[in-house]
């Protein structure tokens, strides 16, 4: 995983529009895909998009909107309603690793972000065994 230095130097790379391209890009798949679509209610998708996108801006170095609206992030604990097995993990990097080429950010914030993407996607499965983890 890239350093920390590089994680939060992101957002002055790609700024607001590159988050706002690449999480637009991400959910315009979702519902269609047979795996993922069944995991976002089509209610909660407009909010669910403005949740991812808040969250990459923090955690990539930008504002802290998130924290001010939804508080400590506790991914693990947040995700625990949704069956995340190895094959939703999966799908979700595909359509994500889809947007990160759609959203045509720069090379350098691509090699930084996919890894993190994948490793955040691996963190979060919590239901069968977790690839590349020892159990």
């Amino acid at each position: 995983m890239p350093d920390e230095t590089a994680i939060s130097s992101i957002h002055g790379l790609i700024g607001e529009a590159g988050f706002a391209r690449l999480v637009g890009a991400f959910y315009r798949q979702v519902p269609a895909d047979d795996i993922l679509g069944r995991l976002y209610p089509p209610d909660d998708l407009v909010e669910a998009e403005q949740r991812l996108r808040d969250f990459l801006i923090f955690r990539f170095g930008g504002s802290d909107r998130y924290l001010h609206r939804r508080g400590h992030p506790q991914l693990r604990g947040r995700h625990v309603p949704f069956a995340i097995d190895a094959r939703v993990r999966d799908r979700w990097v595909l359509l994500m690793d889809h947007a990160l080429q759609e959203a045509e950010l720069p090379g350098a914030a691509i090699a930084i972000m996919q890894p993190f993407l994948h490793e955040i996607a691996t963190f979060l499965i919590n239901r069968g065994p977790s690839p590349g983890l020892v159990n």
